[in-house]
């Protein structure tokens, strides 16, 4: 069962990819607010009919039905972490599109591209991180200190990034590939006098690919942390970043109002960090209380943000 559940799940991101790049791509457009909602409840709506696949067993390779509500729980789990982790994501994304004054039509060609090269990029840490726990343990600990780290540096940013334009590996390409002065429409590279050129759009591409790096080293140890099963982490992971792109347009225009929302989030890399640190005690954190934490700390932020006034 298990070659089968990877190609269903292939079948279904494959579905999805080719849906959005043949029907929603056809044409260059800005994204609207009420396409972005729909294309947001649709992706939850298939990751949540997956975790009960695999809740109920149809999907997994579980011998009873006490392991598949297991991993459906840490699916869930997972899933949730993920979407709370990648807000952040969503935070950089519209400040890297203003800083260089990227048309709004363009952003979804750029979030495209950039979340399918996302997966891949994850494929590779996911299954690195967890045949590194399987082998050695202490990585464990090597892997919470990066979540308590990352919480700290979340709560001293206070949610502010700095300069995109000084990512070192935006500096790097520049030093040997040739940019264009100025956007091309949707073009990547064109070729001008013989001579191949980056266009902007391209800068701005790498700029996202290389956050998206950036933020994955927080993001996957905190779901491995849930479970080193790779097949929950990778889907739970996937699903959440096919949701990140139809997730930015929906949202960043209101994320500012959420101000405590980084304290939410830097609360759950800490106790995911600490549950890593007692996973080998008596003190274990279970997946359940797990996820009533991880929901109660989202729920928490998100309700001080809207309740509590801003000092003016």
């Amino acid at each position: 069962m298990e070659w089968q559940s990877w190609g269903l799940f292939a079948l279904v991101v494959a579905l999805l990819l080719g849906a959005d790049l043949g029907l929603f791509q056809r044409e260059v457009h800005v994204v609207k607010l009420k396409e972005a909602l729909w294309a947001t409840a649709l992706r939850v709506i298939l990751a949540m009919l997956f975790c009960l696949a695999i809740w109920l067993g149809w999907v997994g390779d579980y011998a009873t039905a006490e392991l598949s509500q297991k991993a459906g729980t840490e699916f869930l789990t997972c899933y949730i972490v993920e979407i709370a982790l990648s807000v952040d994501n969503v935070f950089v994304f519209a400040m890297v599109f203003s800083f260089f004054r990227v048309a709004p039509e363009h952003q979804h060609r750029v979030l495209f591209w950039g979340i399918l090269g996302a997966l891949v990029m994850r494929a590779v840490m996911i299954f690195a991180a967890t045949a590194l726990l399987d082998r050695f343990h202490w990585v464990m600990y090597i892997f919470a200190a990066i979540l308590i780290y990352g919480a700290i540096k979340m709560i001293r940013s206070n949610g502010n990034e700095g300069d995109p334009s000084q990512n070192p590996i935006l500096i790097l390409f520049r030093r040997f590939i040739p940019v264009t002065t100025d956007f091309r429409g949707k073009h990547f590279l064109v070729k001008e006098g013989g001579r191949w050129f980056a266009t902007p759009l391209c800068v701005v591409l790498i700029a996202i690919e290389t956050t998206d790096l950036i933020f994955a080293v927080d993001s996957i140890p905190a779901v491995v942390a849930i479970t080193t099963d790779r097949f929950i982490v990778f889907t739970s992971n996937v699903f959440a970043i096919l949701g990140l792109r139809a997730m930015y347009f929906a949202l960043a225009g209101i994320l500012p109002l959420f101000r405590y929302l980084h304290y939410g989030l830097s609360g759950i890399l800490v106790f995911i960090g600490v549950k890593m640190l007692l996973s080998a005690t008596p003190y274990a954190i279970g997946t359940v209380q797990s996820l009533v934490v991880v929901v109660a700390m989202l729920v928490v932020s998100v309700a001080a943000s809207l309740l509590i006034r801003k000092k003016i």
